[in-house]
């Protein structure tokens, strides 16, 4: 192995995610574009390693290439309205087609356990069914869509005894009436719909369209169900983009707490967006995901984890747990979905108008991105409501940091008097002021 310190340390990093992932229910919906793609057997593989991590897997895949396909080679034209497929009998008897050859083009992808594969020694039992009920869209602007059917319900109840058996579950774009016809379904409705009735924690389209930008070309990676509304409402985004970006505003008002968007370009996307900090899609929430905010007794052991190798090092003087929990009132943390990624606490001299921050520390992998900032403008706002004037720092190797940052130097005179009393000459922390 190049460096074992490096693969420890990743380990260690990604260990959060899976502890909050274990039992979850993902339903993740790929398109026919990454099948025509030569994709398939590679997020097979990724798919079948979040179901060993404990992750409930739900797997619903597209058909529009494999459709035209079949149509093509029948010499009939597909023929649509709004983007929508009107599908008559023969299109129809296409689409059934298409979906018969995927499903068992995915069953054999989930088939693989060749020796020296990520999926050796892994017996994946993926189950399909008439689990999805339909009804026809009807007749939309004077056109009648015929064979085109929007989901009314997905059989809940059954998947979910099915994924507690430890199986997979398949969903196609294809759905039943009770009088016994078949519709043709888009991938994004019955992913959504399924993502709704499952409760499900994460809704993940594996997408054939790039990394979504805004207007000026900026990378959105994080979005609220609200501000993507917004972005829905200002038009700028490509067609695919935006229908997509669509299903998972509907999905994250309806219930489902995260979705993505992640482009399947990029190799191993499924993971890379589910277990690092930034990820390589776009992420929307019902709510903003990012929360600054006071302390809980519960986030003891995640500022622990944060602080230790800043004790280790000499930088941060050591505190033990018990001192945590006991001023645990003092500290506030920056939280990034179930993960804490940075902390300090305040100290208030209530006499003398001051007030001191400590134990400020951002986890390195996201020194870059503003959070240590955000945390002392949250600080500064908190003295301020208890009405300090003065904020001050002792530090040993980031005076540079504060300074930028309206700290002035001065000596240990300047503290108040009880902090003068605990001040550890051993150390020999610079001590620095700001005004508020």
């Amino acid at each position: 192995m190049e460096n074992p310190t490096e693969f420890v340390q990743w380990l260690r990093s990604v260990a959060p995610y899976i502890h909050a992932f274990r039992g979850k229910t993902f339903v993740v919906a790929f398109p026919g574009e990454l099948v025509a793609a030569g994709a398939l057997p590679v997020l097979a593989q990724d798919l079948s390693l979040l179901h060993a991590l404990g992750i409930k897997v739900v797997v619903v895949h597209g058909s529009r290439p494999q459709v035209a396909e079949q149509l093509a080679l029948r010499n009939v034209e597909g023929r649509f309205t709004n983007g929508v497929r009107i599908t008559d009998t023969a299109a129809l008897e296409c689409a059934k087609e298409a979906a018969g050859e995927l499903r068992l083009d995915i069953e054999a992808a989930f088939s693989q356990g060749l020796p020296n594969t990520p999926m050796a020694h892994a017996a994946i039992r993926i189950i399909s069914g008439n689990f999805v009920t339909a009804r026809p869209l009807g007749v939309i602007d004077g056109v009648d869509l015929e064979l085109t059917g929007i989901t009314r319900k997905v059989d809940a109840e059954t998947i979910h005894a099915l994924l507690g058996a430890g199986g997979l579950v398949l969903l196609s774009p294809l759905g039943f009436s009770p009088t016994g016809e078949a519709f043709n379904l888009t991938m994004e409705d019955v992913a959504v719909t399924a993502a709704i009735a499952l409760h499900a924690d994460k809704l993940i389209f594996i997408s054939e369209t790039p990394l979504m930008t805004d207007a000026g070309g900026t990378e959105i990676r994080e979005l609220s169900s609200h501000q993507a509304e917004a972005v829905l409402l200002a038009n700028f985004l490509p067609e695919a983009t935006a229908f997509y970006l669509k299903h998972c505003v509907k999905a994250c008002t309806n219930g489902v707490p995260r979705a993505h968007i992640v482009p399947y370009e990029t190799d191993g996307s499924a993971l890379l967006e589910l277990f690092t900090h930034d990820g390589v899609g776009t992420m929307i929430s019902h709510e903003n995901l990012e929360s600054l905010r006071q302390a809980t007794i519960e986030d003891v052991g995640g500022i622990i984890k944060l602080i230790e190798p800043l004790e280790a090092d000499g930088t941060l003087v050591k505190r033990g747990r018990e001192l945590i929990e006991r001023e645990i009132e003092y500290f506030s943390v920056i939280e990034h979905d179930g993960v804490i990624f940075g902390c300090a606490a305040l100290y208030p001299f209530p006499e003398q108008k001051m007030a001191e921050m400590a134990c400020l520390t951002v986890n390195p992998e996201v020194q870059a991105q503003g959070d240590g900032e955000r945390i002392l403008k949250h600080m500064e706002n908190r003295a301020r409501a208890i009405g300090v004037t003065r904020l001050f720092v002792l530090t040993t190797r980031t005076s540079h940091w504060f300074q930028k940052r309206g700290f002035v130097p001065a000596t240990v005179d300047a503290l108040p008097k009880d902090r003068q009393r605990m001040y550890n000459w051993q150390r020999r922390s610079q001590v620095l002021v700001k005004t508020l």
